[in-house]
């Protein structure tokens, strides 16, 4: 097949089906590690910075916010460059965000991590614009959710390996009673503690932004197969030829509030643990790891989705039970106390529950994205960025979370995960079968 032929995604071979799958396996890996990282960049920049709890979370708000603001626009592009070139360009936007890192160290500006977190973000959005609609469409329907529970083992694999590495290559032995003495020190001690903490950045993230630019040079001229998604089936043209709007979808327009929704509760669940783990005097290098026991509870609930899935159940059964675990256990959160000791940590038995909403947040995007994209034909790119936009949950609902923590506590604060997951319910129910606004 030629470098530059489109292709339907019924017509692909086998052998480009695989080289996709290993392909964008990859750049779910990427999407992981460098969003994932955040969950330990909130409270490094809070003790560097010495930031309230909202402050901090303008970590999140920064990355994800590029996300509603570049979707649509990075339909646009891929619908005129394609698919590669398009995910070269999301590389390379990320790979200068990572560089922005280096002024923002040297000159401990916030503001500067904030817009290199921004540009990574804009990169992602990008990227995320491409990467979710060509893994739905490169096989059967049916099986969308078997595919996205791969690209989710790597995705949140990398996830649990970023924090530890992060912490691995910037913390030392010494920093624990460092840590816990700051409140103890002069200013002018602690300033010297936070510059010399924050340049600990600049070699880390200066190496991720080379990374980042080699792999998008790599993206441009690998074997991945361009997929057209132009093409509609002549049963699905007539059913879209009245259609000139994705707002005529109701059922894509639910979905992306879905996503919105759930990737709130995700990030919530994995960037705030650390956090609740310190209201148990826990201090962060030892609660750095609360992320990744969450992250691995998601991949546990993946390997379900890859060998159950469809063969035992349907992914709409598996968005269900998800949707619903996810009420059990915000009430789990709130209302469930006591003393643990689990994996070497005695905490509150409700930080635990919070880990196992990686079990409810594992396979909803997976559900989600097939029945919003279902029948959108000539409007898949579109409708694929509107879904992405909706990551902007991302930055909306961690800044809710901090909010309602500066007001309340940090555990009556979950309560944000309620009505979300009510609504996924719905979705998962009722919102994924209408075809029209007056049903």
């Amino acid at each position: 097949m030629s470098k530059n032929t489109s292709v339907t995604a019924g017509s692909l071979s086998q052998r480009d089906t695989i080289t996709g799958m290993i392909i964008i396996a990859f750049m779910f890996f990427m999407f992981g590690f460098t969003s994932w990282i955040n969950a330990i960049l909130i409270p490094y920049f809070k003790i560097s910075f010495e930031l309230s709890h909202v402050q901090s979370y303008l970590v999140t708000f920064a990355f994800y916010i590029s996300y509603f603001i570049f979707s649509v626009p990075a339909s646009f592009l891929l619908k005129k460059i394609g698919f590669k070139k398009g995910m070269m360009i999301g590389f390379w936007v990320m790979s200068c965000g990572a560089f922005l890192f280096v002024p923002a160290a040297i000159t401990m500006t916030y503001e500067l991590f904030l817009l290199g977190l921004f540009s990574i973000g804009a990169g992602l959005a990008l990227l995320q614009s491409a990467a979710n609609p060509y893994i739905t469409i490169l096989g059967p329907k049916e099986r969308a959710a078997q595919r996205f529970s791969i690209m989710g083992i790597c995705n949140k694999g990398a996830g649990i390996l970023a924090p530890l590495l992060f912490a691995a290559v910037i913390f030392k032995a010494t920093d624990s009673a460092m840590l816990d003495n700051i409140s103890s020190m002069s200013q002018a001690e602690k300033d010297v503690v936070f510059h010399e903490l924050i340049q600990r950045v600049i070699i880390p993230y200066a190496c991720v932004g080379t990374f980042l630019f080699l792999i998008g040079l790599f993206i441009r001229f690998s074997p991945l197969p361009e997929i057209d998604t132009e093409h509609e089936s002549e049963e699905l043209a007539q059913a879209n030829s009245s259609k000139t709007s994705i707002t005529q979808f109701p059922h894509l327009i639910l979905g992306a509030f879905a996503i919105f929704l759930h990737v709130g509760t995700q990030v919530i669940s994995i960037d705030t643990v650390i956090s609740y783990a310190g209201t148990m005097n826990l201090n962060l290098i030892e609660a750095k790891v609360f992320p990744s026991y969450t992250l691995t509870a998601q991949i546990c609930a993946y390997f379900i989705g890859i060998f159950f899935i469809p063969k035992f159940f349907s992914q709409l059964t598996a968005l269900r039970a998800s949707t619903i675990l996810g009420i059990v256990l915000t009430f789990l959160i709130i209302y469930a106390k006591g003393q643990v000791t689990f994996l070497g940590h005695t905490t509150d038995i409700s930080l635990w529950f919070v880990v196992m909403l990686g079990l409810a947040n594992s396979l909803v995007w997976a559900g989600i994205w097939p029945l919003a994209l279902d029948g959108l034909g000539r409007f898949t790119k579109i409708g694929a960025s509107l879904m992405v936009m909706g990551l902007v949950g991302n930055a909306i609902l961690p800044m809710v979370y901090g909010y309602f923590v500066d007001i309340f506590n940090a555990r009556e604060a979950y309560w944000v995960l309620f009505p979300c997951y009510v609504y996924l319910v719905f979705y998962a129910f009722r919102g994924y079968r209408l075809r029209s606004w007056k049903s």
